[in-house]
């Protein structure tokens, strides 16, 4: 028997709507790991749903690091400024800016590299392998693994989020996109540094 307690509980974990847990402990049988898991699938269809619209609301969050060398601007946009004035969106705001000035990304997303850089690498990366008789369809194989690893470091969407490892900066911006229910997005950042 699901209790009203059982389904709060999981709505302050969660912070999933109240009916959308009490389905998801039901599909679960009262277990809450598989609720959970079930309530992330359901967000992230919601979140792919919510990406049409258009972002027209947002903050600007700036992070100054305790050296004083390292600043950091983050424009974080949502589509209502009711989203865009929740507390946690801030917070959400404030952890990136944190993590864009600790690991330095050069660019929002892979999109955002010009395709010559990306030439640029592929042929760094074959001169390496010169006479090494790899087969070309492995070869090829490598050089695309070089490349995600190296998007991984450039690009802010694929780095690895400082506070918790287990997420990407793009899941991140998933989730936040399921939570408040509309479309979140990094529109653009810059770092400083001495």
């Amino acid at each position: 028997m699901i209790t009203a307690q059982d389904v709060q509980k999981l709505r302050e974990e969660t912070q999933a709507p109240v009916m959308e847990c009490k389905r998801a402990l039901e599909e679960a049988n009262g277990d809450f790991n598989k609720a959970k898991e079930i309530l992330k699938k359901k967000g992230e269809l919601r979140a792919l749903k919510k990406q049409e619209g258009e972002t027209k609301a947002g903050i600007i969050e700036g992070y100054i690091h305790s050296n004083n060398q390292v600043g950091v601007l983050v424009e974080l946009r949502a589509q209502t400024d009711f989203v865009s004035k929740n507390k946690e969106f801030k917070e959400l705001a404030h952890d990136l800016a944190m993590h864009i000035a600790a690991l330095n990304p050069k660019y929002l997303s892979k999109e955002d590299i010009e395709e010559e850089e990306i030439e640029k690498r592929k042929n760094e990366y074959l001169k390496e392998f010169e006479g090494s008789n790899k087969p070309k369809e492995i070869l090829e194989k490598i050089i695309q693994g070089k490349l995600e690893k190296d998007f991984e470091e450039l690009c802010l969407m694929n780095q690895t989020f400082i506070k918790d490892e287990t997420k990407k900066i793009s899941d991140l911006i998933k989730e936040a996109t399921a939570k408040f229910g509309e479309k979140v997005e990094i529109k653009r950042f810059v770092r400083f540094e001495i």
